[in-house]
């Protein structure tokens, strides 16, 4: 009963540890005002945070590999130390009015924060619930998905109301808070009992190990992994790209459809934007990882790159703003169940014994895509700033593309347990 209470409270921690490290998914309300107030490029601001999830991706694929020598705590506390840094170093640049110390402190040294903390509840957290795989890593993995929706509806909002829009003390103060609350989660998360295994699932994973032989390098360098890793990636991309540039991209439709809206209004909308998609990322993350426990995590990513297809196909020729909003807020809910399957597709393929090593590495699809998704976008709108309209064709026409590739590879592999049941 003691084991059962304490797997309860510790994924409430790892869900509290992954709502502060997603804050970095509201990046783009503070894209527009960064441009306007430091002259910088579309291009130079996002890399900001294609930085921080590139570094997001290579931490975590790090942190896999440390995970089982050092422990989940010592490695999440790295991470909320690193995360709460990068926000206070952000601020310094600001102050200086430094893209490169921008660069350097939000996005690799709080992104190899962010990769340190993610990695560990998702890998620890499966370790507590092997009855309930998809489920308990899509929950924990959703807190991740409503941090943009904490950042952009309150903590963004307050602080720069409370500074007179000073981004610097902004930053600063949001340091304080990301650092206190993520180092108060981290130093719940720890491993389970050696003997811990619920009873009902004990012949289960036996005969996962069984199934799954190899160590973390063979695995990583199979077939099956290059598959998986492709699949994520082109899911990622195709989301992460909206991500960023959400709240100008649907300020741009909600402009073209009222001239007559000011700038504040825009900005308004914007936020709510962000606020509304985290809310979708979120309960991807859950619905999906769920409901593959029930279909199967290959057939789950069917599902979603399918379905995408469809829903960007529309985005090219929807110019009513809520309706755009619908279609962006269901790309997002199929972009956290990306995250919310994954982890359990990796457990199945592989084996529990490995999944740190080979999850970690499956992150570095987010790596690359964080540098693909938004920079595309990026260059397109700066290259089409008279024309907002055509930048935003070609990046739905772009992510049309990917998805349709991912659709397609998402029937080359299948869960390892599924093939042995076929096999009896």
């Amino acid at each position: 009963m003691e084991n059962r209470s304490n797997r309860v409270a510790i994924g409430a921690a790892c869900t509290l540890l992954m709502l502060n490290l997603g804050t970095v998914y509201a990046w783009s309300f503070f894209q527009k005002p960064l441009c306007e107030t430091y002259g910088w490029t579309n291009s130079q601001v996002v890399w900001t945070f294609s930085l921080a999830i590139t570094f997001l991706g290579l931490s975590a694929a790090a942190g896999g590999l440390l995970l089982p020598k050092t422990g989940p705590r010592p490695l999440a506390l790295a991470g909320a130390v690193l995360f709460g840094s990068g926000y206070f170093l952000a601020a310094l640049a600001l102050r200086l009015h430094s893209l490169p110390l921008l660069w350097l402190g939000y996005g690799v040294i709080g992104g190899i924060g962010l990769g340190l903390g993610y990695v560990t509840p998702v890998a620890t957290i499966s370790k507590w619930f092997p009855d309930r795989k998809g489920l308990a890593t899509g929950t924990v993995v959703m807190g991740f998905g409503f941090g943009a929706l904490l950042m952009s509806k309150l903590v963004a909002p307050f602080l720069l109301a409370r500074t007179g829009g000073d981004l610097v003390s902004a930053f600063t103060a949001m340091g304080v808070i990301f650092l206190v609350l993520s180092l108060a989660s981290a130093a719940l998360v720890r491993n389970p009992p050696a003997s811990w295994v619920p009873p009902q699932v004990a012949a289960e994973a036996a005969a996962e190990s069984d199934a799954a032989p190899g160590s973390p390098g063979s695995c990583i360098a199979s077939g099956s992994f290059l598959v998986m890793w492709l699949i994520f990636f082109c899911n990622i991309t195709a989301g992460i790209a909206l991500i960023g540039f959400q709240s100008p991209l649907f300020q741009d439709v909600c402009a073209k459809h009222d001239p007559a809206l000011g700038k504040e209004v825009l900005a308004a909308y914007g936020g709510t934007m962000i606020a509304a998609s985290s809310v979708f990322n979120g309960i991807g993350r859950f619905f999906w990882g769920a409901l593959s426990d029930r279909l199967g995590r290959s057939r789950t990513f069917s599902l979603i790159l399918g379905s995408q297809v469809a829903a960007f196909a529309l985005l090219l020729r929807v110019t009513e703003p809520w309706l755009f909003a619908t279609l962006v807020c269901y790309v997002l809910l199929c972009y956290g169940g990306g995250f919310g399957t994954m982890p359990s597709f990796v457990l199945d393929r592989f084996g529990a014994r490995v999944m740190p090593a080979v999850y970690g590495a499956i992150l570095t699809a987010w790596s690359a895509a964080g540098i693909a998704g938004p920079q595309l976008v990026a260059l397109l709108k700066d290259k089409y700033a008279g024309s907002p309209g055509v930048a935003s064709s070609y990046s739905f026409a772009a992510a049309i593309g990917l998805l349709g590739v991912g659709f397609v590879l998402s029937f080359f592999v299948t869960e390892r347990r599924k093939e042995s049941e076929k096999t009896r």
